[in-house]
């Protein structure tokens, strides 16, 4: 059976699961350099992206849509996303977001006849749920389901409270174990419009209120994961806890502007010249984390299933520190967190959900890279070409001690640059990390990721265990910190993706190459991407942006003529750092 999976609203996408294979996953942010969270407007899109991937339209036995939230208050009334076929502006109804009450099937398949034009043919589709496809896309690509054991699975976007579930793989049913707390997932980068760096002014936040956008009301895309880097500023304030609690349990509704309200009175009751920005938001991020450690295991208590296995997933599973927190609190014996935990994975979810429904099987194959395949085409004028071969690059990070754009084979899924998509450099060089921070205009306190030999991390790392998609938190051991220093955070943790000779070959390679010359069995690993914009899907995008002066792909490395002046800074890396 050949399932095809839509998300059409923000962080679009096209899924395709074949005979239990997922066969690609196309995000459109990661086509032609569009814009991050691109959505999916115009349908014709759809067939375009099956024919690249070589599949016909016509080969597709089930389309499937991700359901959304209605337009009404309260985000009720009937879902209809607003779409264009052949120029014509049409709407398509949907499955609601989540569920109305405990009872109701989260599973529930919602069928539409002839309903969904693609270049004025119309097709059949089904639609399930939004909170469907982050519970299924974590199941069924989690080790639970390759080894047919049982799992609860959390979920918790930022539109949506966290919920726990319980997929049995006895009954193949989905168990609604109920909400843990009434804070929406976007609570984290709401309270960041009233605090630090990103907040707002008033006349902003009424704007917001009136218009209600995703992108602004309830704290838009990007903004959790910069508050999640920016509270290494921060000290955590034992004493606003309890404040926190407090205003929590005194305003508390069931409402979509409710993370605005609880906002509003901690800005209001607290003073900022005891109180720094940095450090409200720093305990803002234990608070939520303790609530969700309390919680969760008041319902694991209640609901004390044998299987102690755990999926996170939902934008708020990109949190590292609190995914760790959750692996470390000895409730669960593993735990999973998809690549794609937020809506990346929804076109997934949507294909998943329908072959829980449709067949006997619980598990898909996948493989993280299964995205856009790069376009080894010509670079932009102002560019040499040259063979280099994975051991030649390994020399090259080394002896020049800049940064390489690493563009090889089918693009990662989700939002993490697992080495295919990748800007990588030297680790030795304290400043090593301004420089990446510069290039890719990002704020000087965010951090760049360690890739390394997974045979090697837990030396290196605390706990340093296996973590492929880079989705955890681990202490750098003091003994590392002045050998490594562009890794390593503020706050001394990082975030760490271990790599194995069986999850990228190529990587693997490389990373062993690099050890043989410098000593280190790591690299720095940020995003290859224009800013603003999804992962470079060629050369000659790579080239045209131009901030560094090496390119590598298909053992080519492009060379820069007019060299960039940040290798200056760089030029005093001292090679015994490393040794």
């Amino acid at each position: 059976m050949i399932i095809c999976g839509l998300k059409l609203t923000h962080d679009g996408g096209v899924a395709l699961i074949d005979n239990g294979e997922l066969k690609f996953s196309i995000e459109i942010e990661k086509i032609n350099n569009n814009p991050r969270y691109s959505a999916i407007k115009d349908l014709s899109v759809i067939q375009e992206i099956l024919e690249d991937n070589h599949y016909s339209i016509d080969q597709v036995d089930q389309f499937v849509i991700d359901g959304w939230h209605g337009s009404g208050l309260f985000w009720k009334g009937v879902p209809m996303l607003p779409v264009v076929d052949e120029g014509k502006d049409l709407s398509l109804e949907v499955a609601p977001y989540n569920e109305s009450n405990l009872k109701e099937n989260v599973l529930t398949r919602y069928e539409f006849k002839q309903a969904l034009p693609i270049r004025g043919k119309l097709y059949d589709y089904a639609s399930y749920m939004h909170v469907a496809g982050h519970i299924t896309s974590a199941y069924c690509t989690s080790p639970f389901a390759a080894r047919n054991e049982s799992s609860y699975i959390l979920t918790w976007d930022g539109g949506q409270y966290p919920r726990l579930y319980y997929f049995d793989v006895r009954t193949r049913e989905v168990r609604n174990l109920g909400h843990l707390f009434l804070f929406l997932g976007g609570i984290y980068s709401t309270f960041a419009q009233y605090f630090g760096p990103y907040k707002k002014t008033v006349a902003e936040l009424e704007d917001d209120r009136k218009k209600k956008e995703i992108e602004g009301f309830f704290g838009g895309y990007s903004v959790a994961g910069k508050i999640m880097s920016y509270i290494a500023l921060g000290t955590v304030r034992e004493e606003l806890l309890s404040v926190f609690e407090k205003v929590r349990k005194e305003t508390i509704e069931i409402s979509n502007e409710f993370s605005h309200i609880f906002s509003s009175k901690i800005r209001n009751i607290i003073s900022p010249e005891i109180y720094p920005d940095e450090d409200v938001l720093a305990t803002l991020h234990v608070y939520l984390e303790r609530l969700l450690l309390e919680h969760l295991r008041k319902k694991i208590e209640k609901y004390p299933y044998p299987e102690k296995n755990l999926c996170f997933s939902g934008g708020c599973a990109l949190n590292i520190k609190w995914n760790s927190a959750i692996r470390n609190s000895g409730m669960f014996n593993e735990v999973y967190v998809p690549p794609f935990p937020n809506d990346s994975g929804s076109a997934i979810g949507a294909a998943c959900s329908e072959f829980l429904i449709r067949t006997t099987q619980n598990a898909v194959a996948w493989n993280v890279y299964s995205g856009p395949v790069v376009r080894s085409n010509e670079p932009v004028e102002g560019w040499v070409q040259s063979p280099c071969s994975v051991k030649q690059l390994a020399h090259n990070l080394y002896e020049s001690g800049e940064p390489v754009v690493l563009l090889n084979g089918a693009a990662e899924l989700g939002p993490r640059a697992l080495g295919n998509r990748s800007i990588i450099a030297s680790p030795v060089h304290p400043r090593m990390k301004d420089v990446l921070n510069r290039v890719k205009k990002r704020e000087p306190f965010r951090p760049v990721a360690p890739i390394c030999l997974e045979e090697e991390a837990s030396a290196i790392f605390d706990p340093g265990c296996e973590d492929p998609y880079m989705l955890f938190d681990h202490q750098v051991r003091t003994t590392w910190k002045e050998r490594v220093p562009a890794i390593c955070h503020l706050d001394g943790t990082a975030r760490l993706q271990t790599v194995n000779a069986q999850n990228n070959s190529l990587i693997y390679e490389l990373l062993q190459a690099f050890k043989a010359v410098s000593g280190l069995p790591l690299l720095c690993n940020t995003s290859a991407n224009l800013n603003g914009s999804g992962f470079f899907p060629d050369v000659a995008s790579a080239t045209l942006w131009g901030q560094v002066n090496y390119v590598w792909c298909n053992n080519i490395l492009y060379t820069k003529v007019t060299r960039n002046q940040f290798g200056e800074i760089l030029a005093d890396q001292v090679s015994d750092v490393a040794k």
